[in-house]
Order: C-alpha cells, then sequence, then structure tokens
C-alpha cells in the first residue's frame, strides 16, 4: 500500500543524495525487506533515478527467510545467498530498507540453525561492508511499533523526528565530540552490574553522521581486545535474528571471555559467539548521540542511537576505527552484533580517569 505521507519521498532523497550521494552513472541496489517498506523504496528508486542512477529493487522478507530455515536441510540454510553476493558485486551503492517483523517468528527454529543461517548472512554483511557505499534502516510498522511497546503514529514520528535532521548542525557536534577522544587510551564502564576496563589506544573515533545507517548518530571506536577485563550487563535485551536474550551478562578476562549468560535463549547466545575466533571479543565500543530517538524498540539500528546510551558490538571490527601504521590489532568476525546499554538511569564512563558520561548525560563540551 502506498503512502501518501510526503515524509517518505524527503527520507528518500537523504538516503540517495546524503547518505549514498549516488553519482551520475551509478548501480544502486535497493533491497526493501517486507511489503510496507514500499513507500520508502519508490522514493529511493525514484531519488536515484533523478540523480542519474540506474537502481534496481530486490524483494526480501523474515518470513522467506523462516520459510528456508524451517524446511532447509543444512547444506541450505548454511549456504551464503548467492544473488545477494553477486548484487553486491554489481551496485556501487546498496540501500536496505529493513521492515518491521514479528519477532516471535522463529519460535520453533532451533538456535543452531539459526546461528548457521545468521553466519551465511554475515558473509553477505561483511562484504556490503567491504565493496559499496552502503546505509541500512529499519522502517516502522504495526509490527515494529508493537515490538516497541507503542502505536504506529507515535513511532512513525519518532523516526521521522531521528532521521531528517539538520545534518550540517548536529555533525560538527559530533566530530567534535569524537576528536576529543582521539587520543584516549583507558576507557572504564560502570553501572549496575557493570564494571569493564578495556584500552582505546591507538584506534580512531568515528562520528557516525547517518551515511552508513540511519538513524545515525553515534560516536564509536575500537577496544584493544587483550585488554579487556571485567564483566556487564544490560538491562534491555540483546536482540538478533529477531531472538531477544533478556539480562544478558558478559565477563572477560585479559582478553578471554570467561562467562557469557542471558535469562532466555541463552543456548543462541553460546551459539552465535562460538561462530568463529572473533565472535567472543568486541570490534566496536559506542556512544548514542540522536535526540530523536527517546525510547527502546527492541531494535538494534534504532536503539544503538538513543542519546544516553552506550553499546558494544561483539565481533568484526570496521576498517575506518584501525589507525594506519600503528600497532593496534582489529578484531575479524562473520558477526558485527552490537547490544545496548542504557545509562541513564545509573552508569557512568570515565575515560583516562575524566568522567565523559553521567546518568545517560554526555559531559564533552565540559571537559
Amino acid at each position: 500500500m502506498l503512502s501518501t505521507d510526503k515524509r517518505w519521498k524527503q527520507f528518500g532523497d537523504v538516503l540517495v543524495n546524503y547518505c549514498c550521494a549516488v553519482k551520475p552513472g551509478e548501480k544502486v541496489a535497493i533491497a526493501m525487506y517486507e511489503p510496507e517498506t514500499w513507500s520508502l523504496a519508490l522514493a529511493a528508486y525514484e531519488a536515484a533515478v533523478k540523480a542519474g542512477g540506474y537502481p534496481q529493487i530486490q524483494m526480501k522478507s523474515e518470513y522467506l527467510r523462516r520459510a528456508f530455515m524451517k524446511y532447509g536441510t543444512e547444506e541450505q540454510y548454511s549456504w551464503v545467498p548467492e544473488l545477494e553476493m553477486l548484487s553486491i558485486d554489481w551496485a556501487d551503492c546498496y540501500i536496505a530498507l529493513r521492515g518491521g517483523y514479528n519477532l516471535d517468528i522463529y519460535h520453533d527454529i532451533s538456535a543452531d540453525v539459526l546461528a548457521k543461517n545468521q553466519k551465511a548472512h554475515g558473509v553477505v554483511s561483511a562484504n556490503r561492508t567491504d565493496k559499496t557505499r552502503w546505509v541500512l534502516t529499519r522502517v516502522p510498522n504495526e509490527s515494529f511499533a508493537q515490538q516497541a511497546g507503542s502505536d504506529l503514529e507515535t513511532i512513525t514520528d519518532m523516526f521521522f523526528g531521528s532521521v531528517l535532521l539538520d545534518y550540517s548542525t548536529v555533525s560538527k557536534d559530533w566530530d567534535r565530540w569524537a576528536e576529543k577522544l582521539n587520543n584516549a587510551d583507558e576507557f572504564h564502564i560502570l553501572g549496575k552490574s557493570t564494571d569493564l576496563k578495556f584500552s582505546v589506544k591507538d584506534h580512531i573515533w568515528f562520528a557516525d553522521h547517518g551515511e552508513a545507517n540511519i538513524p545515525g548518530g553515534e560516536i564509536a571506536s575500537a577496544p584493544v581486545n587483550s585488554t579487556l577485563n571485567g564483566h556487564i550487563w544490560f538491562e534491555n535485551p540483546a536482540v538478533l535474528g529477531g531472538q531477544l536474550m533478556y539480562d544478558t551478562y558478559l565477563e572477560w578476562k585479559d582478553g578471554k571471555l570467561l562467562k557469557a549468560t542471558s535469562s532466555t535463549n541463552q543456548d543462541y547466545l553460546h551459539k552465535i559467539i562460538a561462530t568463529d575466533a572473533g565472535s567472543s571479543l568486541l570490534g566496536e565500543i559506542a556512544f548514542g548521540t540522536n535526540t530523536g530517538i527517546t525510547q527502546f524498540t527492541n531494535d538494534i539500528l534504532w536503539d544503538e542511537k538513543i542519546y544516553g546510551t552506550i553499546h558494544i558490538a561483539l565481533g568484526r571490527t570496521y576498517a575506518m576505527h584501525m589507525r594506519e601504521n600503528s600497532s593496534a590489532v582489529g578484531n575479524y568476525s562473520a558477526i558485527h552484533w552490537d547490544i545496548i546499554k542504557d545509562m541513564r538511569q545509573e552508569g557512568e564512563v570515565i575515560i583516562d580517569g575524566v568522567t565523559v558520561m553521567k546518568g545517560g548525560k554526555l559531559l564533552f563540551d565540559e571537559i
């Protein structure tokens, strides 16, 4: 069903001309997940044509993915989707419009099957990151509003309030904050059931302006994994592949994961962190900076940007965080899984002995 809300056209223009900066002659792959993303897919398609690009649309769905895992063999659900890999090799720019879906859709799919299929899709994700200018977004629909514990109108308004920003203004603030951290070393997170320390020395802090995933709004870097010591607990569920892991708790000593527990779907948690050699280590540490998102939705792409939160990512380190000609070592994995911690009620982040976040408030302009 095509929406008449003109904000979809505004956002389509942002995706094409701001996020991907499509140039005449460039090929644009648009992956629309779930039928409700059609209004934005059409808006992005039109904007790409007007920019002189050659857009193509691919229809995807979590319901199709469920059928593949439910009826497929191990050889099938462990298979890396060839058409998706080919579309990435073809494209200069990749736009993924991910719709909401029933998070209980995989209730009868085993943790082992889910983990193997997630690993296969992780290969696609890594290829997209390496080979294209890309952007991802989660498009609100009724299923998404329900998982967020809200109504569609409220969630849609929050969505547009977080993506239709004056990027020239907010980007300057975020860049200034990131620059203040670029010579940082010791990172210390304190909070409820949380006391985690590690170094970020020689890693680059990068402000996400919304070009790669949108809503944008995070300041991120990467830990030195050999220095990981301590534990962290998450107030809201860790979410991956439609699975919610409540009360997730992770503990490391000298860069080795000692403990990983959750009160729900713990078997799936263990399968994911056993994906490969890098999946039990960290690829990212970040602060959320987008004030347009005010409530948790149980969706990583939105929740990791909430002002007043931090997040860590198990798995792959992005190349942009690696400083050339330094001794810093990145982390490779088929997964990159962000898990968000809400610091607004309780918590403090201390960098090199200086408090930079307390009670969810960022204090970069005060240091």
